[in-house]
């Protein structure tokens, strides 16, 4: 409405300027009625049926359909840009009938002398109508009669109406969409303001905590130097006045409630008795309230496990962002989301079985933006890796769907067998136009893990979408979680759920080695960068980069236990990914944000802005340092690194 406005103002200062008074009068008048509150359909259908049409004003009528098509021309719906030029063939056409019906075929020739040649370089079909002029009773050839009838002129009518009343509803609604999702950004950004505050005040408490723990066991150890020299003293004098083997002073045991609570200005008491002169006067460790004196195991991360409770010894600093999008066009959890081979085009999956094609660049066609519906839960994506034109799906009911951007539709629908109807990962080649499936069985397990069954890796054509061979896994093998190709293709890696990693030579479809790398399930696998090095995430939240050329030497390893924890790890499978240079490990996360981790790197690393439930997916921009966050709220965002 404001966009409208303003450009009220700019129409009454041309007038004024040009001195179109009574222009500018009729102006305002009509802004005072109905006609100024927005679009109106039936004055377009007016001004073409009851004024150009039997006014014989062509040129007016053609340069009303050039304004539509120059405002359809940024629209991201070609089908629309495509229907008005049918819709514009129409009414020219019925133009030349009115005229033909009018007795002035002068016009008729008129036309076709102005826009002739311009019609015959869109549209072949009007070379018939060049000679309409000459045709005595055009409405009883067979060529033209459709023409003359009365139904194809309401049809014409009615279509041209649905036409207009659906573009302008359309964009009635975008503009109120758009008004909502600014407002909705705002009110996403006074949330994460206060959430930022709340992170704030709580780091403050655990740094204060921390203090009052530090003063509390300085305090301790002072406590305890005073008593023991007290002790000494005091056993020094006893010993100077009692004979030998009379009686001994134990050192009294310090409460370090006691301590703490500042009562020692009085002088603490002592425990004599009769005591054996080689029983020893050191005493084990004091436990409170039935507690027992567990190690602390120190972390590499920079975490502490206590009693089997992990505890944040130092919160990551967050990540500095260049820009943050988020796109809302879910109504339920994301379940996978990819960035396509070039890195324009976003392919999101959520539970409810669809999937949305989408891009995050304003500056980017979006013609390719499409929603697909897939009848059951998403597994996997992965986009052909040579361009941005296929996109496979893998579902929980064992459908593989290929779907092609250009012509937006399912050009292959595939099925596994009914033993193994979850495909949990599916990967294309790199090289050759071939892709591969882990299918899993059914299992009857109460985890993400033990709820998958045993392992079928297919091997497909892309040009047949046929089946080409299975790769060996031995008998009854364990689900494969994750597959990872190298750069040319030649060599793939899988993952299974009893923690071994797999590796395969393509080209004789055999398997060539492979070591057990976690003591649970592995839920992610991924080369390294310089393809030297592998790097596996296991669903106990360790990761580990694993040599190629020392095989089961571990070079780099992160516990990220604390984002991976158990809980969320029974509903989803859990995943990683690494930046284009190999440098930054992006992983999910339990919690609403994920950790970044530097790669062989000594600090700790970085976490991501906040979404407000878990993050289920990411994935890595193919060239730039972006990345996406997919989340259990039904939202998809992409961040761009400062």
């Amino acid at each position: 409405m404001e966009n409208m406005q303003y450009a009220e103002e700019l129409v009454r200062e041309f007038l004024v300027f040009r001195g179109f008074t009574n222009t500018l009068q009729t102006f305002d008048s009509e802004l005072s009625t109905d006609i100024g509150k927005g679009f109106q359909v039936d004055r377009i259908m007016e001004l073409i049926f009851s004024v150009y049409v039997p006014k014989f004003q062509a040129d007016k009528l053609v340069g009303l359909f050039s304004f539509f098509k120059l405002c359809l021309s940024s629209s991201s719906e070609t089908v629309l840009l495509a229907t008005l030029s049918k819709l514009e063939v129409s009414i020219l056409r019925y133009y030349v009938v009115n005229a033909i019906q009018s007795g002035r075929r002068d016009k008729v020739l008129e036309f076709f002398g102005m826009n002739g040649n311009d019609l015959l370089q869109r549209d072949k079909d009007w070379t018939a109508w060049f000679a309409i002029p000459y045709v005595k009773k055009p409405n009883s050839d067979p060529e033209f009669r459709i023409y003359f009838s009365k139904e194809w002129y309401e049809a014409l009518r009615l279509s041209v109406r649905n036409f207009f009343s659906e573009i302008f509803n359309e964009k009635t609604t975008v503009n109120r969409l758009k008004k909502d999702i600014k407002q909705l950004n705002l009110k996403l950004s006074e949330l994460q303001a206060l959430l930022e505050e709340k992170d704030g005040e709580l780091c403050q408490l655990r740094s204060n905590c921390s203090s009052v723990a530090d003063a509390s066991t300085e305090q301790t150890r002072s406590s305890s130097s005073v008593v023991h020299e007290q002790n000494r003293l005091i056993s020094k004098d006893t010993q100077e006045t009692c004979p030998p083997d009379t009686f001994q002073i134990e050192e009294a045991e310090v409460d370090p409630d006691w301590v703490v609570a500042g009562n020692m200005g009085s002088r603490p008491e002592f425990n004599i008795s009769k005591s054996d002169p080689y029983l020893s006067s050191q005493s084990s460790p004091r436990v409170r309230d039935g507690g027992t004196a567990d190690s602390i195991q120190l972390f590499e991360d920079g975490t502490y496990n206590e009693n089997g409770r992990e505890s944040h010894v130092e919160d990551f600093p967050e990540v500095k962002v260049d820009f943050q999008e988020t796109f809302l066009g879910h109504t339920s959890p994301i379940t996978r989301c990819r960035f396509s081979a070039s890195g324009n085009n976003i392919a999101s999956a959520s539970e409810d079985g669809t999937v949305r094609i989408w891009t995050y660049d304003s500056s980017t066609p979006s013609s390719r933006n499409a929603t697909i519906y897939c009848g059951a839960k998403i597994m996997s994506l992965d986009w052909e890796c040579k361009s941005d034109r296929l996109l496979l799906i893998g579902t929980a009911d064992g459908g593989i769907k290929a779907w092609n951007v250009d012509a937006k539709r399912v050009v292959c629908d595939l099925s596994t067998s009914e033993e193994f109807p979850s495909i949990l990962d599916i990967k294309c080649s790199p090289v050759e136009p071939i892709f591969v499936t882990a299918a899993a069985s059914k299992g009857y397990g109460s985890s993400y893990a033990d709820n998958m069954g045993f392992a079928s890796l297919t091997v497909w054509n892309m040009k047949t979408w046929k089946a080409m061979t299975v790769l060996p896994l031995g008998k009854d093998p364990p689900a494969i979680t994750s597959l990872s190709f190298n750069h040319n293709g030649k060599i793939l890696a899988a993952a299974a759920t009893d923690g071994m990693i797999h590796m395969f030579d393509m080209s004789a479809c055999l398997q060539i080695t492979g070591w057990p790398a976690h003591d649970s399930a592995i839920s992610s696998i991924l080369f390294g960068p310089d393809e030297t090095s592998i790097f596996s995430l296991g669903v106990d939240g360790k990761v580990f980069e694993w040599s190629l050329q020392n095989q089961g030497q571990i070079l780099w390893s992160r516990n990220c236990s604390r984002f991976c924890d158990p809980e969320s790890s029974k509903n989803c499978r859990h995943e990683m990914a690494l930046d284009a240079n190999g440098r930054r490990l992006l992983v999910t996360s339990g919690s609403v944000r994920a950790p970044i981790y530097q790669v062989r790197g000594h600090a700790n690393g970085l976490r991501t802005l906040p979404h407000s439930a878990a993050i289920t997916t990411v994935d890595w921009h193919p060239t730039l340092p972006i990345f996406l966050t997919g989340s259990a709220d039904n939202s998809v965002r992409v961040t761009s690194l400062s």
